[in-house]
């Protein structure tokens, strides 16, 4: 799913949120342009985790993180926006 919406956008940022057994979750996609530009799926996974009391990392292209505070999803993702722009600077 997360491939065909980064497909879909040509040049974005995807980060998917989920939760699996009471366990919240993100997936991050970053597209090759933005890559160049200084974005890190990696770096936004781990910092928008925190948010759910977890963490994270992978690759500046794609990347996963969990937390422990489900209930703490929604502001995790909300959170993606300004990690994104502090990340463009």
């Amino acid at each position: 799913m997360g491939d065909r919406l980064r497909d879909k956008l040509g040049s974005g940022v995807v980060v998917l949120g989920s939760v699996f057994n009471g366990r919240p979750g993100l997936l991050a996609m970053v597209t090759p342009d933005l890559v160049e530009r200084g974005l890190d799926a990696g770096a936004i996974v781990n910092e928008a985790a925190r948010v759910m009391g977890g963490g994270g990392g992978g690759q500046p292209r794609l990347a996963q993180a969990g937390g422990k505070d489900a209930s703490k999803l929604d502001d995790a993702l909300a959170a993606v926006a300004d990690i994104v722009t502090r990340q463009t600077g």
